[in-house]
This record gives structure tokens, C-alpha cells and sequence, in this order.
């Protein structure tokens, strides 16, 4: 079987609605070509050409050094930093790819269609292409991935999450008869239950194809199907990819002969420092007032409006001093109430956002509800805390150390200090404090930007998930929320979306003052290196301009 263009019925009516004004071109592209549609066919569907990729025009060969943080390596299914897969990348591909313009891009799949209800999905395994070890690359090696990511039983395994359509919750793998092999290069996955979200899950940072004989480590025996290979490889100082000359790799690109990512550290300052002394052609990210710095250097600055956000979260069963304070939803309410999440906005990330509402679904998902905007209230905030007998209750509010994550923070704690409850700050190195990120009482975390709020909701707040780091449980939005993930037009789907956007605000299940627009500055020779809304660096598209 190959790629087909025929297109889900969906799909047009997307396609009428973006005519009529009622959907953004980005969200028609996500919605369309999770659904099957290739990006040209997506684009054609709106009388348009899909645009040409600058990676065509790149000259052959150099060296290309990227400023990354340098973290550890573990199984990519376990993957908690978008920086782990950008080094991986390499050599370890992914079956999809979410491009910068919201489309989901075929790679190690030359394509997949979908049922009109999201019961069975047909996957079509790109032919021709073979690991570096010279096996061929088949279906069978897409249903190892695809098991291997329902098992539930392994610590921190968040694309059990992604796949909970394809998983026994008896078990915690795989249901019996979810994952076909039809031939070499043609898959079927039966879902238990309707889930329009699984094309794009494949496309995210966790989802790296590893080969049957993965060990769990990704640099012993660092067998993949990408064009480049792993050299050095030092924590927090530096790793390096080189291009892998005896491999016969199938896609188009891989310009580079060597790919340095270098660490230096979170301080904005040194990593400006290094732009100056021309120790790094490109950055990872360009943050708060060195966005401005960089732009007097005179590089390229490419900005994404996204998704991202962070959040300040009680976690509901954690216990301090023998209690449980956050178990109270009057408590959590009360915290919510007590800050002004536009002051958030604009002492913790220079006002170079979008102020949000409490409920993590973002303007940019397709199918996002508006409701009105939270309540900042002190004198409420603090006579409901102190109706819930929390009132003397000192909270210590806990972040990482680096620039806009910290601000946000300080700032949080200064509002709830104004609001008369006792707040202690507590200041972590990242290296300590992503080590325990998901059990302290009250922090507040970064989250990558995924293209629809249901995988946003599934991933972070459905109930027993290992990313749920406030610990919700709440049958109703559970059930709502399977609802949601069965529906696949986003209209519909925004009628549910509302529902648990509501609960997720009188909850209190977080503080989610803001979306963040995202910058990267580059040198202006370096091509692909435009920022991605997840921080994706897609290695096979960098180059040098011809």
C-alpha cells in the first residue's frame, strides 16, 4: 500500500470553514493532515501551493554549532526534555514530523488513513529505507515501537499516555489484536475506543524509533535509520553528531558533516557572551530582554507564537507536615485568586505572550473554548484560604534557577505575599530540581506546546498519568475528556472542551497565567534553524546557504 490522498470527509468541511473565516489556516493544516491528508493535498484543499523548503538551496559539508543545554540520555519514551530528542534525532527518526506551519509531516510512515469514527488507523511504513546496520526498516520494527510505548508498567513512560486507545488497562500493554502486521510495509491499529489524537502523538519528542535490539540506552550500539551518528557525548558540556558516510539514508538533506551542541549553562548572560565571541553559530532559545541583545549582534531572529506555557501547580496528594494542603480545593482556588496572571505575564516573560485562563488550553488549539477570564481577588483569595483553617499555613513555592521560570515565580510568590498568606521560596539548579519535578507540594513547570488541547489534557490531568504532576483525579473529567478524544470534528469536540476547561478553573488545578512567544536567533548563513514551537531542531534541514 502506498501513501494515499484520499481524503477524510473532515478534511473539506476544515476546508470551508478556513473559506468562511471560522478557521486559521495553521489549525486547518494540523486537523487535515492528521487525518491523512499530505501537507501539498492540505494546502491544494485551500487553492494553494505548499511553500518550498529553504533546505533545498543549502551547500554541502561545515560544521554547525548549536547552544543546548546537554542532558543525560535515557529511553526515549521516557524522554522529559525536547533537548534529549534534538540530539537523538540524528539517527533516531520519527514516524511523524509536526512542522512549523502545524502540519504533520510522513517520515519513517509514507502515510496513514483513518475510519471515519478514529477506530482503525492503516499505516503505511515508508519502503526503501534501512537501519544503519543494513536491515531492511519494516512494519514489524512499527509494532515493536508501538507496543513498547503502551507499556504502562514502565517508570515514566508518557506515550502509554498517547497510546491509551491501543492499551489493556488489565494489563498495561498493548490490548490482544491492537497492533496488526498486514505485510512488511502496511500496519493496522484497532483502538478501543475513538482517539483522533494519535498521529500527532507519534510526532512528538518521545516517539524516536529505536531498533528491536534497543537496550534501553541510545548510545550503546547507537543503531537508527538517520543519516548521522553520535561521537562525543558529555553532560552539561557537549555532544556531538557527525555524518554517518556508510549509511544509505532515504530522505533528502543531511547537509552537515558535523553538529556541536554546546552547553552553556541556563544564564542568559553567558550564552550572549558566547554569541559575541563566536563560539556558537545558533541558539536554543532567545529569552526576555537577551532577545534584544541578540538582535544587536545582527543575527537572524525567527519567532514562533505558541502553545508553551508554565504552570504553578499544587499537587493534590503531596503531604507537608502530616497534612495534605493541597487536597482542598478551596486552598487551590484561594491561590488562584490571589494572582494577577497579566502581572505574570509581564515581570516573568517581558509581556512576549498571550495571557491565559487557568485551564491549559491554548487560542492555537483547534478546538479551544473561551471563557471568561479568572478572577483576581485578594481579599476573597485570602478569606477563602483561611475558611479552608489554611490561613497561618506557610506554602514554599519551589522553582528551577534559570531567568523567566524564576521571575514567574517570584513574582507569584510576591502577589501571594500581598494577599496575606506566608509563602517561602525555594530556588533549585535544574540538575536537582527535574529530578523530583513531579512530586514537590507547589512549583511551577514548563510545558512544550502539542497540536491539540486534548493531548495537552490527557498527558498532564487525566488521572494515574505519569506526567499528571498536580495529581488530579476526577472521574467527570475523565469521562468528558474520553468523550473528546472520540470526536473528531473540533467543533463538536469545543462544545466537551468547554466542560473540562471549566473544571479544570474551579478546581484550581493550576496557575497558567500565560502562552509564550518563543524566539531563536541564528547567524544569517545558517538555514533550518528557524525556531520551532516545541523546540524541535529537525538536524537533517540545517545547512549552510549556498
Amino acid at each position: 500500500m502506498t501513501f494515499s490522498d484520499t481524503v477524510h470527509p473532515a478534511a473539506r468541511d476544515y476546508a470551508k470553514e478556513v473559506a468562511a473565516g471560522t478557521l486559521s489556516r495553521r489549525e486547518f493544516l494540523t486537523r487535515a493532515t492528521s487525518l491523512g491528508a499530505s501537507a501539498a493535498v492540505a494546502y491544494g484543499l485551500l487553492g494553494l501551493s505548499q511553500p518550498v523548503k529553504a533546505a533545498a538551496h543549502a551547500q554541502t559539508g561545515g560544521t554547525l554549532r548549536i547552544e543546548s543545554l546537554v542532558k543525560a540520555l535515557k529511553d526515549p519514551r521516557t524522554y522529559d526534555w525536547p533537548q534529549m530528542s534534538n540530539y537523538t534525532r540524528g539517527y533516531l527518526e520519527y514516524l511523524v514530523e509536526y512542522q512549523i506551519d502545524g502540519s504533520l509531516t510522513p517520515m519513517l510512515l509514507e502515510g496513514w488513513e483513518i475510519n471515519e469514527d478514529a477506530t482503525e488507523y492503516t499505516l503505511s511504513v515508508r519502503p526503501g529505507v534501512t537501519w544503519n546496520n543494513g536491515d531492511a526498516f519494516t512494519a514489524e520494527d512499527v509494532a515493536f515501537n508501538i507496543a513498547r510505548w503502551c507499556d504502562k508498567g514502565v517508570e515514566g513512560n508518557s506515550m502509554a499516555s498517547r497510546m491509551g486507545s491501543l492499551v489493556d488497562d488489565a494489563t498495561g500493554q498493548a490490548r490482544e489484536g491492537a497492533i496488526t502486521v498486514v505485510d512488511d510495509t502496511t500496519l493496522r491499529l484497532t483502538l478501543g475506543q475513538p482517539d483522533i489524537t494519535l498521529i500527532a502523538g507519534f510526532s512528538d519528542y518521545p516517539a524516536a524509533i529505536v531498533h528491536q535490539s534497543f537496550n534501553g540506552d541510545p548510545l550503546d550500539n547507537p543503531i537508527g535509520t538517520g543519516p548521522y551518528l553520535p561521537e562525543d557525548f558529555e553532560v552539561g558540556i557537549r555532544a556531538v553528531l557527525v555524518k554517518n558516510a556508510d549509511h544509505d539514508w532515504w530522505g533528502e538533506g543531511a547537509h552537515l558533516d558535523r553538529i556541536e551542541y554546546l552547553d552553556f549553562g541556563t544564564d542568559q548572560a553567558a550564552i550572549v557572551s558566547a554569541v559575541d565571541a563566536d563560539e556558537v553559530d545558533m541558539v536554543y532559545e532567545s529569552i526576555g530582554d537577551f532577545i534584544f541583545l541578540l538582535d544587536d549582534i545582527g543575527w537572524t531572529k525567527s519567532e514562533a507564537v505558541t502553545a508553551n506555557t508554565v504552570v504553578l501547580r499544587p499537587n493534590q496528594i503531596a503531604e507537608v507536615g502530616g497534612v495534605q494542603p493541597y487536597a482542598d480545593a478551596r486552598v487551590r482556588r484561594a491561590l488562584a485568586m490571589a494572582v494577577d496572571n497579566r502581572v505574570l505575564l509581564e515581570l516573568g516573560f517581558s509581556d512576549n505572550g498571550r495571557v491565559a485562563e487557568n485551564h491549559h488550553v491554548s487560542p492555537l488549539h483547534p478546538e479551544y473554548a473561551e471563557l471568561p477570564a479568572p478572577v483576581f481577588d485578594p481579599a476573597a483569595a485570602k478569606a477563602l484560604m483561611d475558611e479552608a483553617g489554611m490561613g497561618d499555613f506557610e506554602h514554599e513555592l519551589i522553582s528551577i534557577d534559570d531567568t523567566w521560570r524564576k521571575n514567574t515565580t517570584d513574582a507569584a510568590a510576591a502577589m501571594l505575599r500581598d494577599a496575606g498568606f506566608n509563602v517561602k521560596r525555594t530556588v533549585l539548579p535544574g540538575a536537582t530540581f527535574w529530578n523530583d519535578w513531579v512530586k514537590y507540594p507547589l512549583s511551577t513547570t514548563d510545558w512544550a506546546q502539542r497540536p491539540l488541547g486534548v493531548q495537552v489534557l490527557a498527558l498532564a490531568y487525566r488521572s494515574g498519568e505519569p506526567w499528571n504532576e498536580s495529581a488530579f483525579s476526577n472521574a467527570e473529567f475523565d469521562a468528558l475528556l474520553a468523550d473528546a478524544l472520540a470526536i473528531a470534528d473540533a467543533d463538536q469536540r469545543r462544545e466537551v472542551m468547554a466542560k473540562l476547561q471549566k473544571i479544570m478553573q474551579n478546581e484550581g488545578v493550576v496557575i497558567q497565567p500565560y502562552w509564550r512567544s518563543v524566539y531563536r536567533h541564528h547567524k544569517e548563513s545558517v538555514i533550518g534553524a528557524e525556531m520551532h514551537p516545541t523546540f524541535e531542531i529537525h538536524v537533517s534541514k540545517l545547512g549552510y546557504a549556498a
